[in-house]
C-alpha cells in the first residue's frame, strides 16, 4: 500500500467524503478552510503529493479536478517503481470515451434530453466523473460561484429519481432550468445557491412546478 502521512491520509478522506456525499472533489479552499491552513497553497502542496504518491489523479482545466486513483491504477504505480517487479504489473485498459450531449437553452414543457436542446457532442474521459454522466449541461449565471461552478461550464449530469441533502442538482422550475444546492425538510424543499447574491429558492414537494432533472458528477471547464 502507499505510505501516506496521516495530514495525507487525512485530505484523501476528506475528498472521498465529499465525492460520496455531494458527487464533487472539494477545492483547495474547502480543504484549506475544514483542515485550517492560513492559504490555498497548503492545501495546493499536500494535493501534489498525493499525486506524486499515485492517490489522486489532478487535471488541469477542470474546477474540481480531482480524481481518485483506483486500486489497479495504484497497485501499477508502486510496482512499476521496483524494477524486479515489472513483469507483476495488471494490465490496464485504455478508457472508453463517454459520448456526451450538451445541452443548451431548455424549453419549457420538453425534455431536457429533446433533440432541439442538443447543441453538440462531446468525447470525454469518463474518469473525470464520480459517477457515469448521461449529458452536459451548459452553466448559465454565477448563483454557483462559491461552489467552484461559473457561467458557461459544462456540468456532467447523471439522470436520477433522487437525491440526497447537500448535493448538487439540476432542477426544471417551471419554465426554467436551473443548478442548486438541494435541501428537503418536511415537505419543503430548498435550492441553495452557493452565492450570496442569491436567495434560496423554496418549492412544496408536491408542487408541480418542480421536477428533478439529476445529478451533478462533475464539471467541465474551457480556459480559452
Amino acid at each position: 500500500m502507499l505510505k501516506l502521512t496521516a495530514r495525507q491520509e487525512q485530505i484523501l478522506n476528506l475528498i472521498k467524503d465529499a465525492i460520496a456525499n455531494t458527487g464533487f472533489p472539494p477545492t483547495r479552499a474547502e480543504i484549506a478552510t475544514e483542515l485550517g491552513f492560513r492559504s490555498v497553497n497548503a492545501a495546493e502542496e499536500h494535493l501534489q503529493a498525493l499525486a506524486r504518491k499515485g492517490a489522486i489523479q489532478i487535471t488541469p482545466g477542470i474546477s474540481r479536478g480531482i480524481r481518485l486513483r483506483d486500486i489497479c491504477d495504484m497497485h501499477n504505480q508502486e510496482q512499476s517503481q521496483h524494477g524486479d517487479e515489472v513483469q507483476m504489473l495488471v494490465p490496464h485498459a485504455v478508457p472508453v470515451q463517454l459520448s456526451l450531449p450538451l445541452v443548451g437553452r431548455v424549453a419549457a414543457g420538453s425534455p431536457i434530453l429533446a433533440m432541439e436542446h442538443i447543441e453538440a457532442t462531446y468525447q470525454v474521459d469518463p474518469g473525470l466523473f464520480s459517477s457515469k454522466p448521461d449529458f452536459l449541461l451548459k452553466v448559465r449565471g454565477m448563483s454557483m460561484r462559491d461552489a467552484g461552478i461559473l457561467d458557461g461550464d459544462l456540468l456532467a449530469v447523471k439522470k436520477v429519481e433522487s437525491v440526497k441533502n447537500g448535493q448538487i442538482i439540476v432542477a426544471r422550475l417551471g419554465d426554467d432550468v436551473t443548478v442548486k444546492r438541494y435541501r428537503k425538510t418536511g415537505a419543503m424543499i430548498e435550492l441553495l445557491p452557493e452565492n450570496p447574491d442569491f436567495t434560496p429558492i423554496k418549492v412544496k414537494t408536491d408542487d408541480d412546478s418542480f421536477a428533478l432533472e439529476g445529478l451533478a458528477v462533475g464539471l467541465l471547464r474551457s480556459w480559452t
